[in-house]
């Protein structure tokens, strides 16, 4: 187990730094388009290499960074159901969840996805607008992206078998804070709580 617990923070490792290294791209997606906004505006002149490098951007970010998202444990959850289970019982929900679907859907969609880059390398296929962008960068995010999250999926299995096995104290390495909203929205349900359950005197 401890030899599986060095490749699962690993693996977080450099999920992180791809994660911390996007956030650059979100900049650079936001600024590019501003200027392609500016230009058009000012210049009445337009280039779809620029206006295609923004969707590449925005691919990338999101392609590349969904194993950032299941490494901060960031992904969409049912909360409300969650928040009823132990630990261990959530443990188990993600590791069925893990095995039973994201991992085969990652490995069905790196081997579909591969031949598609695989021929638009081959070919030099090109964007069919004037002036556009070659396409195989965008279809290498395809399998890059599920590869990814394939070895954030194993990272967290290792994780969740870990921590059911008492070899970890939490089955996450990234607590997900609750917003200052979503603590006032809280604070302000529990005081709505309590009030109903107060003595008609005592609300009177």
């Amino acid at each position: 187990m401890n030899i599986l617990l060095s490749l699962s923070r690993a693996i977080d490792w450099i999920n992180e730094q791809i994660g911390r290294a996007l956030m650059w791209l979100v900049l650079a997606a936001v600024l590019i388009s501003a200027a392609n906004a500016i230009v058009r505006k000012t210049l009445s002149t337009s280039s779809n290499a620029w206006l295609e490098i923004q969707w590449y951007l925005f691919a990338a970010v999101f392609m590349l960074g969904v194993g950032y998202v299941l490494l901060h444990n960031a992904h969409v959850r049912i909360d409300f159901v969650a928040s009823r289970f132990s630990k261990r019982t959530n443990a188990f929900i993600d590791i069925l969840g893990l095995v039973v679907f994201i991992i085969p859907l990652s490995l069905i969609l790196i081997n579909l996805s591969w031949p598609l880059f695989v021929n638009a390398w081959n070919s030099g296929e090109m964007s069919q607008n004037a002036g556009g962008l070659v396409r195989w960068p965008i279809y290498f995010l395809i399998p890059a992206g599920f590869a990814i999250l394939l070895a954030q999926a194993v990272s967290e299995l290792i994780k969740r078998i870990a921590f059911l096995t008492g070899h970890r104290s939490e089955p996450f390495s990234h607590i997900e804070r609750k917003s200052e909203a979503e603590r006032l929205a809280e604070e302000l349900a529990q005081e709505a709580q309590a009030h109903d359950h107060l003595p008609a005197k005592a609300q009177s």
